[in-house]
């Protein structure tokens, strides 16, 4: 769960509705020194469902009695997370073998960036086990790929890496919107064409819906994205009533809209 801050409370946005906002900036991804990706329906599938694992969390989330609003996704114990994360590929499964590869190389991707789970001994087993499990995950589904004649040119190390990148930056992306940018920031190795290269996000002033990117890397002059989130107006101590007040008609619809700098 992602947590945003408004006047009125805090708004909680789920990490499916934020991966559908990641799969909205795939879909309007690429110009001259951005590229194209290939095979394009399935990384934009997997860049729309790579939070897949959550769905069950997110239908009754945990509360964090420190903060007295429910986890965000930062804030979960190792073993909840690795629980969501174990839990993705059966679930992408359905979807297809390629975007279930980058889910979970998506996932490992994770692990290996932030490794805080490395100050526990408990946490490094639990992680270590998960790792080791999802790598052989990744390469049953490549060789399954490579013998097949249309997914054998996307299966190559090459490819799959710069797709995997996609995903990892559409995600960057689509956090740093879903939470609201109030300043400036940037998104580095983002690929292009013929390397990699840093976004640039500042936030207008005098909108708070707008955003300007530059380098741009997108095919319109424009993006506008419509996402929803839930509002907790107070903090609690109960998690069933967390949950109940998650559950009212308390739903609230932001919109962003990214421009060239």
């Amino acid at each position: 769960m992602l947590h945003r801050s408004s006047k009125e409370g805090l708004i909680c946005i789920t990490q499916p509705k934020h991966a559908w906002v990641a799969g909205e900036l795939a879909r309007a991804w690429g110009n001259e020194q951005f590229g194209q990706f290939v095979p394009t329906s399935e990384v934009c599938l997997a860049a729309e469902q790579h939070d897949i694992g959550w769905l069950f969390w997110e239908q009754a989330p945990t509360l964090n009695l420190q903060t007295g609003y429910p986890y965000r996704f930062t804030e979960l114990p190792t073993p909840v997370h690795i629980e969501i994360w174990s839990g993705a590929k059966q679930l992408a499964m359905p979807l297809g073998r390629y975007a279930s590869l980058l889910i979970s190389l998506h996932g490992t991707g994770l692990y290996e960036r932030y490794r805080g789970w490395q100050n526990s001994a408990e946490s490094s087993q639990i992680v270590q086990k998960f790792l080791d499990s999802q790598y052989a995950f990744q390469q049953q589904l490549i060789a399954s790929l490579n013998k097949d004649p249309y997914y054998a040119p996307y299966a190559t190390p090459e490819v799959i890496k710069h797709n995997q990148k996609l995903v990892t930056a559409w995600d960057a992306l689509s956090l740093i919107v879903c939470q609201k940018l109030t300043d400036f920031q940037q998104l580095e190795q983002v690929p292009t064409v013929d390397g990699e290269t840093v976004l640039k996000l500042t936030h207008i002033s005098d909108d708070p819906h707008q955003i300007t990117i530059s380098p741009w890397p997108f095919q319109v002059s424009e993006v506008r994205l419509v996402y929803e989130g839930r509002l907790l107006q107070e903090t609690f101590t109960d998690e069933t009533a967390m949950r109940e007040s998650l559950t009212s008609d308390r739903w609230v619809t932001l919109s962003s809209i990214l421009k060239p700098e």
